[in-house]
């Protein structure tokens, strides 16, 4: 990761950053985000749409941190210009997703509908009744999120693999064990 970190970050033009110590300020339109570095690692601002970081002391026990705040920024950036999204898929008879007032309901199969309440930097969009999009600038929030969802009604090995999958996830069905007559 330590020389993946001495890139500098490209950002375009439309996208404001200052750098006041520690911290990072971004800023696009409406959007305002602030990131704080590590101790050991210095931002530079340079030619005014890049980012360079740097180690305070060349310890190694330091440079385990500038690569993984490389990436962070990087992802910020990314975040800020495509966003991020994952899509999540409900396969199951009956089983269905729908949001009224903020609250994103699922019926899955349990005697009730789980209610999950969303985010505010996070967009929940159903397109139908069996797909669940989650958008926002932050991949970590969004995979968390998309996890949160997955885990209320994981895919079943054992049966038709119903439950609650990532669009791309292959769900290998196991067979049932035997039972042996004697």
């Amino acid at each position: 990761m330590f020389r993946i970190s001495k890139k500098p970050i490209v950002f375009p033009k439309n996208i404001l950053v200052n750098i006041k110590g520690k911290k990072i300020f971004f800023q696009k339109d409406k959007l305002k985000i602030v990131h704080v570095v590590h101790n050991s690692i210095t931002p530079i601002l340079i030619n005014e749409n890049e980012i360079l970081l740097k180690l305070n002391n060349n310890f190694l026990k330091n440079k385990k941190y500038i690569g993984t705040a490389r990436s962070i920024i990087f992802n910020i950036i990314q975040g800020i210009i495509y966003g991020f999204t994952k899509k999540l898929l409900i396969i199951g008879v009956g089983y269905k997703a729908f949001i009224e007032n903020n609250i994103l309901n699922l019926s899955l199969g349990f005697s009730h509908i789980i209610k999950y309440i969303i985010p505010l930097n996070i967009d929940i969009y159903c397109p139908n009744s069996n797909e669940i999009i989650v958008k926002s600038w932050d991949k970590q929030l969004v995979g968390c999120i998309a996890a949160k969802i997955r885990s209320f009604r994981v895919p079943e090995h054992y049966k038709k693999g119903k439950g609650i999958r990532y669009w791309n996830e292959k769900v290998r069905i196991k067979e049932h064990k035997k039972k042996i007559s004697k």
